[in-house]
């Protein structure tokens, strides 16, 4: 494996690129590993005016409700002073855009409840908890879903 590293004075944000020929074990660790490597100090926490600091994996989902947006653990929620867009691009591959108000971690769903005509009710895992995923999103979801035993 040959391994180097460029620097772009022009980037925002550090970038990893990993190019292969196929994928292996190996890479999926490597992608693993760089991502482990986001720290969750972007993302402010607030409830009733006290900061907290939750491991983004216990994060359910994020949910724009009444000018505000809420993070929902299993058992708590949480006030983020950010917009929904902005956290969608710093978030890890494990967090997908479902609704034009949601984001869920694929890590915690239970299941999808497709419905074709209209929003499919996704249920996580442990929690009584529910959202809906939009048809426009329907799609992105299901990769997603089939790609976390990589996450």
């Amino acid at each position: 494996m040959k391994v180097k590293i460029e620097l772009d004075d022009s980037l925002s944000q550090n970038e990893v690129v990993i190019r292969c020929r196929d994928i292996d074990e190996n890479i999926l660790q490597l992608k693993r590993a760089a991502e482990n490597l986001s720290t969750d100090t972007d993302i402010v926490f607030l409830k009733d005016n006290v900061q907290f600091f939750p491991s983004l994996d216990s994060i359910l989902f994020f949910e724009t409700a009444e000018h505000a947006l809420n993070a929902h653990t299993a058992d708590d929620i949480f006030q983020v002073k950010m917009k929904l867009f902005e956290l969608e691009n710093i978030l890890p591959q494990k967090f997908v855009r479902i609704s034009k108000s949601t984001i869920v971690n694929v890590k915690h769903i239970y299941s999808v409840e497709r419905n074709i005509t209209s929003a499919s009710l996704v249920s996580f895992a442990g929690t009584h908890k529910q959202v809906y995923a939009s048809r426009n999103y329907y799609k992105l979801l299901k990769l997603r879903l089939v790609e976390r035993r990589f996450l």
